[in-house]
């Protein structure tokens, strides 16, 4: 799979002074593939997640609390994309299967929530120790 096939799409954020509301997912939305399930991750400043690579999986990655930098890589020790989101620029991050990802936490906490289109399996998914 290629990085040009990721796509960033600004999410809308309605401000409200008790706290806002920050829209995630519609299944009316042309980017909306199917629903398996949705997690939440924290990740603490100083910390790197992954590297990860779903084979068939599609990743809806949102950071609604928080800031985290992506690196994204068809191969690990090749070309990376690098995203940056987070509640300041809120954006939903679709990242089809076929790559390789990690990601870290720019701010003290972060929460980042992903909606996966199937249901996961442990066999769908592979792990490599990060170097890089």
């Amino acid at each position: 799979m290629s990085l040009d096939k990721i796509k960033v799409i600004e999410l809308k954020v309605i401000k409200n002074s008790k706290g806002d509301l920050l829209k995630y997912l519609d299944k009316k939305s042309k980017y909306f593939k199917k629903f398996g399930e949705t997690y939440f991750t924290e990740i603490k400043k100083g910390n790197i997640k992954g590297w990860n690579y779903h084979k068939k999986l599609y990743s809806s990655i949102a950071v609604p609390y928080g800031s985290v930098k992506f690196t994204f890589a068809e191969n690990i020790d090749k070309k990376k994309k690098i995203i940056i989101i987070g509640k300041k620029n809120y954006s939903l991050i679709i990242a089809p299967p076929g790559l390789w990802f990690k990601f870290e936490s720019l701010t003290k906490l972060s929460l980042i929530i992903n909606t996966l289109n199937d249901i996961h399996k442990s066999s769908e998914t592979l792990k490599t120790p990060i170097k890089n």
